[in-house]
């Protein structure tokens, strides 16, 4: 057991801890009806952290004996000694946290199983995207993912959380001539083999060919300045790209300027920046199976529901103890690491848009001229996080309060300080989905971590829209 290894360890920093990450991934896929081989690994090690006053110092190593433990811990404490008083925070080893609690995934077995018939599953879809020769691309793959990690302190803090993500995804792609086009379907949660068929995965097979080849047929995406009515899967790019990232404290406190870009809010803002419309409520939430959910983040802060930004106005960062000490501002449980050899950065978790209170039918029938856009396919965002250009797979015509028709690379461009305040209507709980991205990437080195976005449907008015010609 760690938690014994553990307790055999000694140190001179007043403070030091333990975290543990033992990562399991398989991946199953099948591309125009071959299996592919399956892609397994397994990622298991340990960081160990000691904290002087003044000092902070880390070490990693995947050697799992208390030897091997110690050695790290002896490295962490000889790197806060040598930090000491010469660190932009003013360590404290007294001030923390020694959290103690678990969380665990909700999961249940679910319909599948076993592997078996988990291929005939994604042979089942990938067959039934195949509509006609013009379809030249069929994949469908389901990733599963069990993670465990550890958190413990030299203070008594004690913390275990088991993570399952059930992963599926599927894309169908159609050309005829120069022209293609495709369609995909991603659904990212917490949870065990019934988030395959919750997800909606079952029947996408077909549905993601009828759409590619009806993109073939559809015409070019107007360009103009009109209403924007970004559906679910599309504003949960918009949230991730032009209010997550600009809210890192981190990088607002200058963190990822030569790296990834710095922030165009600065710490003055939050209390008073009109971030968006009156309508435009952001919270930091934990929701029960959403793709970052955790009880505790990799520095023992607890999770709980936080405003980031409510009724238009910018309240809360995303910022983890440290950056919170920094700046003397109130912050998330965002301290996140990607694996046992990265140290905890602030990152997104859950980041959602409140609903509303518009039916999607109010939303088109209130349009003169616009787009509904759904799916991200393309995006482009500059260091400051404010001016964005994001392109998606599906786009329908909204024409005097009526869809007229399926349009084709649907592209809008927009600046992060201004685009939000256009926000006109918001819809209600019916409209209300929640997404997940698995690649967002931050920090030197590279740190790759997943991403809850809930959103219902939303509508802008005046953005700059245009096709792909």
């Amino acid at each position: 057991m760690i938690e014994e290894r553990f307790r055999r360890l000694r140190s001179r920093a007043p403070f030091w801890s333990l975290r543990l990450h033992d990562e399991k991934r398989e991946l199953l896929a099948v591309r125009n009806d071959t299996v592919e081989p399956p892609r397994r690994s397994v990622d298991r090690g340990a960081m160990l952290t000691a904290i002087v006053e003044g000092g902070y110092g880390y070490c990693a190593t995947s050697d799992l004996s208390v030897a091997g433990l110690q050695a790290a811990l002896d490295r962490a404490g000889a790197w806060a000694e040598a930090t000491r008083g010469r660190s932009v925070a003013a360590f404290d080893p007294a001030s923390m946290p020694a959290p103690r609690g678990e969380y665990h995934s909700l999961s249940s077995k679910g319909p599948l199983a076993g592997k078996a018939e988990i291929h005939d599953l994604l042979l089942s879809e990938c067959r039934s995207a195949k509509v006609g020769t013009r379809i030249v691309e069929r994949v469908a793959m389901l990733e599963l993912v069990e993670d465990e990690r550890v958190y413990l302190t030299n203070t008594g803090g004690a913390v275990r959380q088991r993570f399952r993500f059930t992963l599926p995804r599927a894309r169908v792609t159609a050309n005829e001539g120069v022209q293609t086009q495709s369609r995909s379907f991603e659904h990212f949660h917490q949870g065990g083999l019934e988030r395959v068929t919750d997800s909606g995965f079952v029947g996408s097979g077909a549905r993601l060919a009828r759409d590619a080849l009806a993109l073939l047929a559809a015409r070019n995406c107007p360009k103009g300045t009109m209403d924007v009515l970004l559906m679910p899967d599309q504003m949960m790019l918009q949230i991730h790209e032009s209010i997550g990232h600009p809210l890192e404290l981190d990088r607002i406190l200058g963190d990822e300027r030569n790296y990834a870009g710095r922030s165009f809010v600065t710490p003055q803002m939050f209390g008073s920046y009109r971030y968006g419309s009156e309508l435009l409520d952001v919270t930091y939430d934990p929701l029960p199976g959403e793709l970052a959910t955790f009880g505790f983040d990799d520095e023992g802060l607890a999770s709980s529901k936080v405003f980031l930004i409510r009724e238009g106005i910018l309240e809360t960062p995303l910022g983890g103890l440290l950056s919170q000490r920094r700046a003397g501002l109130r912050g998330t449980a965002n301290s996140r690491a990607t694996a046992w050899n990265r140290p905890p950065i602030d990152r997104m978790a859950n980041l959602n848009i409140e609903p509303g209170t518009s039916s999607l039918e109010e939303m088109i029938a209130s349009v003169r001229l616009g787009v509904l856009m759904r799916t991200n396919v393309s995006w482009s965002i500059d260091d400051s996080r404010n001016k964005f250009q994001f392109g998606c797979e599906w786009g329908e015509l909204i024409e005097d309060g009526r869809v007229a028709g399926v349009v084709k690379n649907p592209n809008y461009r927009g600046v992060s300080a201004t685009f939000w305040r256009s926000l006109r209507m918001v819809g209600n709980r019916d409209t209300f989905e929640v997404h997940g991205t698995l690649y967002c990437g931050k920090g030197e080195p590279n740190q790759i971590v997943p991403c809850g976005h809930a959103s219902p449907a939303c509508l802008f008015s005046g953005v700059e829209v245009f096709g792909g010609e």
